[in-house]
C-alpha cells in the first residue's frame, strides 16, 4: 500500500509517498536535479517493498508536487528536504538511494547522519565540475533555462561552492554502492571510479557497458537485482 504524506520544510510543503512493508527496514529514494519522485522511483519502491523494505520517495522543494521555486532547490535545500523526510517517518535506521544529483544528496547526507546504514547511488554527482557548463551560462546570462522550463541562477553555485566534495566523501562511514553507465554523457563514469578510490568504506563500483545517464529497462532491472543483493549484506531486521 502506498500512502501520500505532506510535511512542512521552512514553511513549504514537501510531498512524500510511503510504500509500506511489514518490517523495520527502510529505504529512502532521492531523485536527480531535473527529476521527481515519479516514473522509475515508483517501480523502485515497489521492488523495495517486495524485498521487505518500507520505501519512501519524495519531491524535493521546487520539484514535482512540492512547493517552492526550482531555482532555490540547492544542494543544501535538498539535504534539508531529505533530513525532514527521514525525521518525519523516524525509522530506527535507514538505507538511501540517490540518482545523479540525488546521489550527491545521499552521499552528503550519509557523511553527516548517524542513522544511515548504507548509501547506494546511480550515476552520482561526486565532482561539482560536471555543472561547469551551467556555471558559465549563469555567469554570462544570469540564468540557465532548461527545455522543461526550470531555471537555475547564482544561488545554486553560491551554495554548491560551500561543499568540499572530497572532504565529504572522506567523512562517509557506511558502505557505498556506485552504479554507473560507461556511456554516460552527463556524469562521466570516471567520476564514480575516482570516488570509489577515495572512499574508505566497503564500496561496490559497478559499471554498465554502453548505458547512458538514463538506464535502459534491462540495465535498470540488473541494477535493482544488484542493489538488493548488496543491501542484504548490510541491512537486516532487528
Amino acid at each position: 500500500m502506498a500512502t501520500r504524506h505532506e510535511l512542512s520544510v521552512a514553511d513549504q510543503q514537501v510531498v512524500a509517498v510511503h510504500h509500506e512493508a511489514a518490517s523495520d527496514r527502510w529505504l529512502f529514494f532521492c531523485h536527480g536535479l531535473l527529476s521527481d519522485k515519479s516514473g522509475s522511483y515508483e517501480s523502485r519502491c515497489e521492488r523495495a517493498v517486495s524485498e521487505g523494505y518500507n520505501a519512501v520517495r519524495f519531491d524535493c522543494r521546487g520539484c514535482g508536487e512540492s512547493d517552492g521555486p526550482f531555482a532555490a532547490s540547492t544542494l543544501s535545500a535538498r539535504l534539508a528536504d531529505l533530513r525532514a523526510v527521514t525525521d518525519y517517518f523516524d525509522p530506527p535506521a535507514c538505507a538511501l538511494f540517490g540518482s545523479s544529483f540525488g546521489g550527491a544528496v545521499v552521499l552528503n547526507y550519509a557523511a553527516e547522519s548517524d542513522n544511515v546504514t548504507a548509501a547506494a547511488t546511480r550515476a552520482p554527482v561526486t565532482n561539482p565540475g560536471v555543472f561547469d557548463e551551467y556555471r558559465d551560462t549563469i555567469e554570462r546570462d544570469g540564468t540557465r533555462r532548461f527545455e522543461s522550463g526550470e531555471t537555475l541562477d547564482e544561488r545554486f553555485f553560491a551554495d554548491l561552492d560551500g561543499f568540499d566534495f572530497e572532504e565529504r566523501l572522506a567523512a562517509v562511514d557506511v558502505p557505498v554502492a556506485l552504479f554507473h553507465g560507461t556511456a554516460d554523457n552527463s556524469v562521466p563514469v570516471g567520476d564514480s571510479l575516482t570516488a570509489a578510490e577515495r572512499l574508505d568504506v566497503d564500496t561496490l563500483a559497478q559499471t554498465f557497458a554502453g548505458e547512458n545517464h538514463r538506464f535502459s529497462r534491462e540495465a535498470e532491472q540488473r541494477m535493482q537485482d544488484l542493489l538488493f543483493a548488496w543491501l542484504d549484506q548490510y541491512e537486516h531486521p532487528e
